[in-house]
């Protein structure tokens, strides 16, 4: 990661518009090589970072859910990094059959990360092993709601982290 954006913090993000906009601060201050894990529940905003994030690095293409996909890539026009959005929750699958390691493997992320950046919701506990470092994005969407019911708040802290 580029220096301009905090290694540890937190914000409280008013409305979606709110949440692209700290993830284009994010996406600005992104790098080939870099991993982002976003762990939320259903509705906290995931999604919506990481729209943010692709507009921060200037990448193309309409940023959805990969939910059905697992994962989509949204390259720069002008040769930057890619932007690789991942569904890992896809990875775990159902049933004890199951190998979320494998499937991982199978979709050779850790090659890419020379030219891409690796934006993984779901992605805790099974996408930080690919590579030495990567950032830890938490997204509440709990306490703002038992403050204000009417609130659409989401509060996002992120911290650095070391790889496994």
């Amino acid at each position: 990661m580029k220096q301009g954006f905090p290694a540890a913090g937190s914000r409280r993000c008013e409305e979606a518009e709110d949440t692209r906009e700290l993830g284009a601060l994010l996406g600005e201050s992104l790098e080939a090589g870099d991993v982002v894990l976003l762990d939320g529940p259903l509705g906290a905003g995931k999604t919506t970072l990481t729209q943010g994030i692709a507009r921060g690095m200037g990448v193309r293409g309409r940023v959805t859910s990969p939910t059905f996909t697992i994962a989509r890539e949204h390259r720069h026009p002008q040769g930057g990094p890619s932007l690789i959005h991942v569904d890992a929750y896809r990875l775990l699958g159902e049933g004890p059959a199951t190998d979320p390691v494998g499937a991982l493997d199978a979709l050779d992320l850790d090659s890419e990360l020379d030219t891409a950046v690796v934006v993984a919701e779901w992605g805790e506990g099974l996408v930080e092993q690919l590579a030495g470092g990567y950032l830890l994005v938490r997204m509440d969407r709990t306490t703002a709601v038992e403050e204000d019911p009417d609130s659409e708040a989401r509060i996002i802290s992120w911290q650095r982290r070391e790889g496994a």
